[in-house]
């Protein structure tokens, strides 16, 4: 079930909680619930087993029993699938971690990790994320850097990553309903317990900036290379990350959103949401196009990876700006006339 965030970057457990009353009512003796959605450390006990609990008139632990293997899916990837990634299992007992276990092991042949405890498996879960989030908002903060002094970010990277402990880490835009959800279901557990934790909400801060650095690189650059105002621009890419068609809370729509406040005109194409663009561009309210458009704009922004544009290449993606003006965010066609972090 999926657990977002609300307005205050807070957990919003409404649908884990509507589920877990659903499972209540169909609890029986002896029956094991397993959560598998991604939440702070002690949630599955302190927040959903006294909803099972009430529903049910079962005791837990005795009547029933409770066990947390968090999702590890990664969008758009078709090598590693859920078959081919280890899967960290818990349970309320050693029994029911037992019983976790058997079940999973049938089904995930890159095998499983019983974790100590649920709680442990909750934050291992929610580490992961924040881990990457924290990494990212660190080489965000670099090419923010780099840029005052003129230097390509994905050089000084490549030249860096030479060192084999050196993590691989790229800047971007962190969307999703992982990366850019998760770190605040730790930073809300952190403060119940009075601590305020520092880094992890920089991180975050840091990548919530990176759709303003982008609309404000794109605009300066241009008017140094071009020396006229930009006035549209064609986006390529709408989803939250390459080779997917999931754009919740995809950083794009704050690029867009920026863009109306400016009065910069913007279409956008995504070959991974053709089939739902309609519903989409009702739903969302954007110029979003089914196919991409003939006409020229002032420049091209790159904001997603899809193996799509890579496939076109930089010659015509370069023809569909009358000024051959291409913003590429994420860098897929390493070229020196293009810009870049």
């Amino acid at each position: 079930m999926p657990t977002p965030i609300n307005s205050r970057k807070r957990p919003d457990l409404t649908i884990l909680s509507e589920g877990s009353k659903m499972i209540s009512k169909l609890l029986n003796f002896g029956d094991l619930v397993i959560y598998e959605s991604t939440v702070y450390p002690g949630c599955t006990e302190e927040y959903c087993v006294p909803v099972l609990e009430k529903g049910s008139n079962l005791k837990f632990n005795e009547d029933f029993f409770c066990g947390y293997s968090p999702e590890r899916i990664n969008p758009g990837d078709k090598k590693r699938k859920i078959e081919d990634i280890v899967k960290v299992v818990s349970g309320s007992s050693k029994a029911a971690s037992q019983k976790i276990n058997y079940v999973y092991k049938k089904s995930i042949k890159a095998g499983t990790f019983v974790a100590s405890s649920i709680k442990v498996a909750e934050a291992a879960k929610v580490i992961e994320n924040s881990q990457r989030d924290i990494n990212i908002a660190f080489v965000n903060e670099l090419s923010k850097i780099f840029d005052k002094l003129n230097i390509n970010t994905y050089d000084v990277l490549k030249a860096a990553k030479t060192k084999w402990n050196f993590l691989d880490f790229k800047p971007g835009l962190v969307g999703g309903h992982c990366i850019g959800i998760d770190p605040y279901y730790l930073a809300y557990i952190a403060r119940k317990k009075n601590y305020h934790p520092k880094i992890i909400l920089a991180g975050r801060k840091i990548n919530n900036e990176m759709s303003n650095f982008v609309v404000n690189k794109l605009e300066k650059k241009f008017s140094l290379k071009i020396n006229k105002k930009l006035k549209n621009v064609l986006i390529l890419g709408l989803t939250f990350k390459e080779e997917c068609n999931d754009y919740r809370n995809s950083l794009v729509l704050k690029i867009i959103k920026i863009l109306k406040k400016k009065k910069i005109y913007y279409e956008i194409f995504d070959p991974f949401l053709i089939q739902d663009f309609v519903k989409i561009k009702r739903k969302l309210k954007i110029n979003i196009k089914n196919k991409i458009p003939k006409k020229k704009y002032d420049a091209v922004i790159i904001t997603v990876s899809h193996n799509y544009f890579k496939n076109i290449g930089i010659r015509k993606i370069e023809n569909m700006s009358k000024h051959k003006f291409v913003f590429d965010l994420k860098n897929i066609y390493n070229n020196k006339a293009t810009i870049t972090f």
